[in-house]
């Protein structure tokens, strides 16, 4: 039997912050990035909320989020436990939000009524999934807290949130939408509906992100983009992802490489090995490729697969992405001595036992080796 959920009601449009005019009387715990108190962002959405609520804001938020953050901002929600969270920002802000909420659910004893996110990058789908993804700094190691409740009740995407975006927050959060997409469309627990949200997403990010790179200001491109993340972080809440997300997770706990960067330089060898020995992951990518026009109908399965590796690597150089550890600055030895730590970790991983095929720690060395240099 298979189990197709999705339990957050999503809204999308310029339009779509109005929906918090509904909330009366709330006690609302707002968890944002660090630099968003004092913007013109944060202002319209506070503007969006009736007076009648009561709001706290939590903005001490950091990439990869840390434990020690996430339990500064537990204090904060337990010192007047709140009915309603609200997680603005980039993955990151939501996982806190995730977070704060897991532990202090726990500790207080007592549940929120409703979690809203509103997504200001178009890359993680954290807006839709169960998964929270925290670091162990110390240890240099990422965990992820996955419990259904922890999925948000309402999703809000707004395009305009997204335009004013640095470049590269564009290019690495898209291409996190591309590896989440090419991921569940292979993972062991796919089926017909996660196949057709992948393949949707996938589309729109090979034919749109690099216009939104270029052109930040395209409201329309904007928008597709930001659903696309959307329908690609439902597609893997239910499908599962792989080995791709495995190591990208231990490259952010080991080498702080930004976690869409470190899963682009990934995706065209875990594209390569996957299609190399799972005959049916080779023909999922090779219809989705075609799905998208960079394939033509009469195309090869391996034919159509390399060029969506070469469109993956086309598109990090047009968004002047670096493809290697080296070009991103980090020390050839430091990341061969790494090796062994990365593929232990990577095994353990949340998302590896995802992958259609199940590598030998010689694979995923040798993987992990075609990106440091």
């Amino acid at each position: 039997m298979e189990e197709i959920t999705i339990p957050t009601r999503i809204y999308s449009g310029n339009d779509s912050l109005q929906k918090l005019s509904g909330l009366k009387n709330e006690n609302i715990f707002m968890v944002c990035d660090a630099f968003l108190p004092g913007t013109a962002t944060l202002e319209e959405i506070k503007n969006n909320i009736n007076g009648s609520n009561k709001v706290t804001i939590f903005s001490d938020v950091k990439p990869d989020p840390p434990l020690k953050n996430i339990m500064a901002g537990v204090e904060e929600y337990l010192k007047d436990v709140p009915t309603t969270m609200i997680g603005i920002g980039g993955g990151s802000a939501i996982d806190t939000g995730k977070a704060i909420r897991f532990f202090g659910e726990k500790i207080s004893g007592k549940c929120i009524k409703t979690f809203i996110a509103i997504p200001t990058t178009s890359g993680t789908g954290s807006e839709v999934t169960n998964t929270a993804v925290i670091s162990d700094t110390e240890h240099h190691q990422k965990a992820p807290i996955m419990e259904d409740y922890l999925t948000p009740d309402v999703a809000l995407l707004d395009p305009r949130l997204v335009m004013t975006a640095p470049n590269s927050v564009t290019a690495y959060s898209g291409l996190d939408v591309l590896t989440h997409g090419l991921e569940a469309l292979v993972a062991l627990d796919a089926n017909t509906i996660t196949d057709a949200l992948a393949e949707k997403s996938i589309d729109i990010i090979i034919n749109c992100l690099v216009e939104c790179y270029q052109h930040g200001d395209n409201e329309e491109a904007r928008k597709v983009v930001h659903e696309a993340s959307c329908s690609a972080g439902i597609a893997f809440n239910n499908a599962g992802l792989g080995i791709c997300h495995a190591i990208a997770h231990q490259l952010g706990a080991t080498f702080h490489i930004p976690h869409g960067l470190a899963n682009a330089m990934l995706l065209p060898h875990i594209v390569e090995y996957n299609a190399s020995h799972c005959e049916l992951a080779m023909k999922k990518y090779a219809i989705a490729v075609r799905k998208s026009g960079l394939a033509s109908s009469g195309m090869g399965d391996r034919v159509a697969v390399r060029k969506l590796q070469s469109q993956i690597k086309n598109m990090m150089r047009q968004m002047n992405c670096p493809t290697s550890l080296a070009a991103f600055g980090i020390d050839t030895k430091e990341a061969l001595e790494a090796t062994e730590h990365i593929v232990a970790a990577a095994k353990l991983d949340g998302t590896f036992p995802g992958n259609p095929i199940v590598p030998t720690d010689e694979d995923l060395s040798e993987i992990y080796h075609k990106i440091i240099k």
